[in-house]
């Protein structure tokens, strides 16, 4: 009997240091994170892109306004009839193909952060609102997403667009109080069922204020649906950008615009089909990327680990 007390008090201290030297929750989430291909591939191709539209004035080898009509549609190097001096060629004014590409990145990110920023704002007040208050809020959020809803995207910013002129200031504000539908709808039921949670009612029970249960009871349990969501409305925000300048009425030459670049090879489809494949191309990579690091950030903060 005394051996086998011996044996419990000697191996107790044991565990208790094993479970004390386990993994800590910051290393687990990182071990989560390298773990997860999909995540850090749009992490690194996402970071990557940053880096050349933050470095572009640097990384550009001319200036992406400059006009050569002596050195006009250049073709990229791969091709036979192609230059080391313009490696991805030149468009039909003779600015460098590459450089505009830099710069262009500038305006496709800032489009989607800004707007993205924008409709997360209006979304995910009017969702949480409606879904924590309920009642006449909740009823008037609802009318106001269904009337949103009924209203087609493309249209109505081409329609504003149109009315107001094509600018970057104009498109970033157009697409950032057009696309928080998504925001709210996910907001709202996010809300809906956290309300309940026996958390929320605790807090309500020892009087804490409205604005202390919102920002510290309801926001951090629904960041995850956010994240998920700012990622796809930021690469929706980028398509429709870029399919706005291709129609004509978004970023305006000459600003560097992937859309507009694309908008501009057109008419040589058959004959330099480089002049698309190359910005779109480039935007298929960017909202790829944004989509995978949504769903990975999704997978690892998940409490349920869906991987």
């Amino acid at each position: 009997m005394t051996n086998t007390t011996e044996t419990i008090n000697t191996v107790a201290p044991k565990v208790e240091a094993e479970v004390l030297s386990g993994p800590t929750p910051r290393q687990i989430l990182l071990t989560k994170i390298l773990g997860h291909k999909g995540l850090m591939f749009g992490a690194i191709v996402l970071l990557t892109i940053f880096l050349m539209a933050l470095f572009a004035p640097l990384l550009a080898p001319y200036d992406p306004y400059q006009q050569d009509l002596m050195h006009r549609m250049i073709p990229p190097v791969w091709d036979a009839k192609g230059s080391w001096e313009n490696i991805l060629g030149t468009d039909h004014l003779g600015r460098d193909y590459l450089s505009r590409l830099l710069y262009g990145a500038r305006i496709s990110l800032a489009i989607g952060a800004i707007a993205a920023l924008i409709s997360g704002i209006i979304g995910t007040s009017m969702g949480v609102a409606a879904g924590y208050f309920g009642g006449r809020v909740d009823a008037c959020v609802t009318f106001l997403i269904n009337v949103r809803l009924a209203m087609p995207v493309v249209l109505v910013a081409l329609a504003v667009v149109a009315l107001f002129g094509g600018s970057l200031q104009v498109v970033i504000t157009v697409l950032g109080l057009l696309l928080w539908d998504r925001f709210a709808v996910v907001m709202r039921s996010a809300t809906l069922q956290l309300r309940s949670m026996e958390y929320v009612t605790a807090a309500k029970a020892i009087g804490c204020s409205t604005k202390r249960i919102l920002f510290s009871e309801i926001m951090p349990n629904i960041a995850n649906s956010l994240i998920v969501i700012v990622t796809l409305e930021m690469a929706h925000a980028i398509l429709l950008e870029a399919a706005l300048s291709f129609l004509g009425l978004g970023v305006q030459p000459p600003t560097p615009s992937w859309g507009l670049m694309v908008s501009e090879g057109k008419q040589m489809l058959l004959f330099q089909p480089w002049m698309i494949a190359i910005p779109g191309v480039a935007l298929f990579i960017l909202v790829l990327a944004i989509n995978l690091l949504g769903d990975g950030l999704r997978d690892v903060s998940a409490p349920e680990n869906r991987n």
